[in-house]
């Protein structure tokens, strides 16, 4: 090859279409065959150029040369042809218009002109086809060396190249899976891991935030014990499409495996937006997926932490938004939560709790209340429905929002949700007349093949009356719309008992299944109650459409959480068949309940606020109110989204401005609104939004960045102007 390449262009003879025909080896070798008397060396030389002639033709490499001002005097036609364009027509083209400009493609290529007009040779130098005639990404590796004339001036440059197409395709995907998921394409742990170190280096320099989210599925185990793995692999392939329609940059979009999924959102810090992101991927995920011809249903949790509120260094960031995810998991899932510090001692409680939680039953620690069920139109009560309450030996009363989930994932609700059956079934057995008792049943529960042998049980040991017990099932049952779901149904239904559809309307709703499914009975959930009486509501319409539909397949209806007078006006109008909620009565203990049960039948007058009011969270906090540069201790007995209630300053008159430091950043402006001696009503200029786990915090945090700075610079807090009852009780 390298004595091939040494014979100067200018010697062949013909024209361009010539050589288009045969190439340059060819027709050189043709012109030297055609003497009689050829020497020996004539003969090495035209086997050579033969060789080089079948070595074109292979597409195993090709050849090329220019002259001195770097243009084109030869070039292997079929690599020509490759390019969109034939030899001939490439001749006389500079050798650089072959690839792509200079700046588009790594440090490598850039030096391409600068070697050519160095005069210096190079070796297997990567370069990326301008042009491809089927339009596909095409890359060579040129060799090139400068040769000169008899008088040792330059002449041009001799070479050769290869396609090394497939080698940089095979290293784009090597790369790719080293940066990317395999199943779902995102960017897998390693990419996203190295892209928020770079995010929050540069960030913590220019004194910017950066969100991230850490999000898990919900029940996608059950995904891949109900239809299989390969199912589950379709159904994470959907998330990731319904994840990036949300965030839309696929770079902050990650799968760190199995059904954990990361987002980074960067320059986002106000937690209102942030919330909305996590509601909105909530909604989304927890939407019905049609995989391999069934219907799945799961949800998920999300967990945000922010720098630099919640750290500065990814490590201790991803940690918070662990735990903030590992909180809202707790919580009950479906949810968010944004990360604060003391879910540091939460985490450590929960674990605590998972170990009494172990031997609460055999102490005997937990108890059944029973909440009324009252017939909208006569205030009649017909059933309750039993809420298990644990009594901590040490803590007190602990809330199932708290212990079921803790007892769903230490593998305990089965345990819990026999005895709180067998329990519901023997204290309903005992009550005169024909009450109905209602027990939830957990989709793990319902999962299980000895349901239908443990309710018989119960029944038989009781001596309960089948119709009296009603069994309250969720939609999430129909995760896979499996066979199994309706031999359950089947069984229960062939026990006697009645079946209530829990919770209907919270998004997985499918009228399908409420053909098939042999419910008595729709349960409509707080949520929309809870908004149907405010100002442009549609629940309203939701509400009147759910009871239609449950009248046509001749259902009754319940609706939950109904606090306020005009709820209740409301569902009446709407022909709710019953009530449930503190508008009539919280859940109350069995002794409670029989005395009223005893007594005859029991009849509840409706009671509490006339309309519904923003959701107030009664507490005992400490926080600071800050006034003209005076810090006050305070406490805040009450808080809603709107304002709050304070105690602790003397005779603050009415229209007084505070700045509420509730910590960790967290400030609002705030007006006195009402002042009663050593308590004050205030307004929040700003209204607080959800934490998403049935909190509130503010929108906005201040930067620790300003906090130190401000720091610096604030003198020491002057005297109070005000009393405070700690002054007045030491008076």
């Amino acid at each position: 090859m390298d004595r091939a390449s040494r014979i100067d262009a200018g010697d062949v003879e013909g024209n361009a279409d010539d050589a288009e025909q045969r190439g340059f080896f060819g027709r050189f070798g043709a012109r030297i065959g055609k003497g009689r008397n050829d020497s020996a060396p004539n003969l090495h030389t035209r086997e050579a150029l033969l060789l080089l002639q079948n070595y074109e033709e292979s597409r195993q490499g090709w050849f090329w040369s220019t002259d001195a001002a770097g243009r084109l005097t030869y070039i292997t036609d079929a690599v020509a042809r490759l390019m969109g364009r034939s030899g001939g027509e490439l001749l006389g083209t500079p050798f650089v218009d072959l690839f792509l400009p200079a700046d588009s493609n790594g440090e490598r290529q850039r030096t391409l002109p600068f070697l050519l007009t160095r005069q210096s040779k190079f070796d297997d130098l990567p370069l990326r086809a301008a042009s491809a005639a089927d339009g596909e990404e095409r890359w060579w590796a040129v060799s090139g060396r400068p040769h000169f004339g008899g008088g040792g001036d330059f002449a041009g440059y001799r070479g050769s190249g290869t396609d090394i197409t497939a080698q940089r395709r095979s290293a784009e995907d090597a790369s790719r899976l080293a940066l990317y998921d395999s199943l779902t394409g995102l960017a897998n742990r390693f990419h996203i891991s190295k892209k928020l170190d770079s995010t929050l280096a540069a960030f913590a320099q220019q004194q910017r935030s950066c969100a991230i989210m850490l999000l898990d599925l919900d029940r996608f185990k059950q995904v891949n014990d109900t239809l299989g793995h390969p199912a589950g692999d379709a159904l994470l392939k959907q998330v990731a499409e319904r994840l990036l329609k949300i965030v839309g940059d696929k770079e902050m979009v990650s799968r760190l495996g199995g059904d954990e999924f990361q987002i980074i959102l960067p320059d986002q810090e106000d937690r209102g937006k942030l919330g909305d992101v996590a509601a909105d991927i909530i909604a989304s995920l927890s939407q019905p997926y049609s995989v391999e011809g069934s219907r799945c249903i799961i949800g998920a949790s999300v967990g945000v932490a922010i720098s630099p509120f919640d750290g500065v260094a990814s490590d201790d960031l991803v940690r918070n938004a662990d735990l903030a995810l590992y909180a809202a998991k707790g919580g009950g899932r479906g949810r968010f939560r944004f990360y604060s510090s003391d879910l540091h001692q939460a985490a450590e409680d929960r674990r605590a709790l998972e170990e009494d939680l172990r031997d609460a039953l055999g102490r005997g620690q937990m108890e059944l209340h029973y909440q009324p069920v009252v017939q909208a139109k006569s205030n009649m009560v017909t059933g309750v429905e039993a809420l298990v309450r644990w009594n901590h030996p040490e803590r007190g009363p602990i809330s199932p929002s708290l212990f079921v989930p803790i007892a769903e994932e230490a593998n305990l609700i089965w345990a819990l949700g026999e005895w709180v059956l067998r329990k519901a079934c023997e204290d309903a057995a005992r009550w005169p007349g024909d009450m109905r008792v209602a027990v939830n049943v957990s989709p793990i529960q319902f999962a299980n093949e000895d349901l239908p042998r443990v309710v018989a049980s119960a029944l038989a040991t009781t001596g309960l009356e089948p119709d009296r017990l009603e069994l309250e099932i969720t939609e999430s049952v129909f995760l896979g719309d499996s066979n199994e779901t309706a031999r359950m149904f089947k069984a229960l239904k062939g026990l006697g008992v009645r079946l209530a559809l829990d919770d209907f309307g919270t998004g997985y709703s499918s009228l399908g299944y409420l053909q098939s499914a042999p419910f008595d009975k729709i349960k409509i959930d707080q949520s929309f109650v809870r908004g149907a009486t405010v100002r442009g509501s549609r629940n309203g319409a939701i509400i009147a459409a759910i009871v239609a539909l449950a009248e046509a397949l001749e259902m009754e209806t319940t609706a939950e959480g109904i606090e306020s007078l005009d709820q209740l006006d409301l569902i009446r109008k709407l022909h709710v068949s019953h009530v449930q909620g503190f508008v009539y009565s919280k859940p109350v203990p069995h002794g409670e309940l029989l005395e009223h049960a005893e007594a005859g039948s029991w009849m509840i007058k409706p009671a509490g606020p006339a309309k519904q009011r923003t959701d107030r969270v009664s507490l005992f906090r400490k926080v600071a109110a800050i006034h003209d540069n005076h810090r006050y201790g305070v406490v805040m007995r009450n808080l809603s989204a709107s304002g709050a209630f304070i105690e602790g300053l003397l005779e603050v008159p009415v229209g007084t401005r505070f700045v509420i430091d509730f910590g960790e950043g967290q400030l609002v402006t705030a007006v006195v609104r009402r002042s009663m001696k050593h308590q004050q009503g205030i307004e929040f200029e700003q209204s607080l939004v959800s934490d998403g786990n049935g909190g509130l915090c503010t929108r906005h945090r201040v930067s620790p960045y300003l906090i130190a700075a401000a720091a610096q610079n604030t003198p020491a807090m002057a005297l109070p102007a005000f009393t405070t009852t700690s002054d007045w009780q030491a008076a």
